[in-house]
């Protein structure tokens, strides 16, 4: 089962994909939790790029070219065999974020972007995508406050930048209701994670049973 984690920085996804891999083992799975960009050497050093916010001249092509060259890289060597032998995999963000915010954020052609994305990932698509509906501005705000909190390039996108991809992301789910669960990123810690356990549990394989 392939699982991804979607929402804006600061909605708690790392924090609330760690807890779920937590739960998920004491269930008897197998769990990866993975991250894009990253996830693999080669991911790692894109991710460098991508995110180090010297890098004011980079063009929107060139970073969503570099997200689905760190993308093609995970899926052929950590999500696809994870996925073929039965694994759960958790990921930190996956094709969902370009077209939010490569394309609605920077209004680039999403037909175009759906063909990239396709291409990237030889047409793997998640089983089940949660997202944590934090509003920007409180999801930025906790970045900021946060020690240790990695603040990238793309963190450093105007307001209005952070609300064209948050719309986005309200058209992606309302395109596709049947993969997307929306979780209210805004609550205490332990609500949000008991709020994505019981998602989790309506569509776990029955298999899970089994593997207690």
């Amino acid at each position: 089962m392939f699982i991804t984690f979607e929402g804006p920085d600061g909605s708690g996804k790392t924090t609330q994909i760690r807890l779920l891999a937590g739960w998920l083992r004491t269930q008897g799975w197998v769990v990866v939790t993975t991250r894009e960009p990253g996830g693999t050497r080669i991911g790692n050093g894109i991710r460098s790029l991508l995110f180090d916010i010297d890098h004011t001249e980079m063009t929107p092509r060139t970073e969503t070219l570099l997200f689905n060259a760190a993308r093609a890289q995970i899926v052929h060597e950590v999500i696809r065999p994870a996925l073929q032998t039965g694994q759960i995999v958790l990921c930190d963000r996956f094709a969902d974020s370009t077209l939010a915010y490569q394309g609605y954020g920077y209004g680039q052609d999403r037909a175009e972007l759906g063909r990239l994305i396709g291409y990237a990932t030889g047409g793997l698509t998640p089983d089940l995508t949660l997202y944590l509906d934090v509003h920007p501005e409180v999801g930025l705000a906790r970045k900021q406050a946060g020690a240790g909190q990695e603040w990238n390039r793309l963190d450093a996108q105007t307001v209005a930048f952070h609300r064209a991809v948050e719309a986005g992301y309200r058209e992606l789910i309302a395109a596709q209701p049947e993969r997307w669960r929306v979780v209210d990123g805004e609550q205490p810690e332990e609500a949000v994670h008991q709020a994505i356990v019981a998602v989790v549990t309506g569509r776990l394989p029955v298999q899970a049973k089994e593997r207690r």
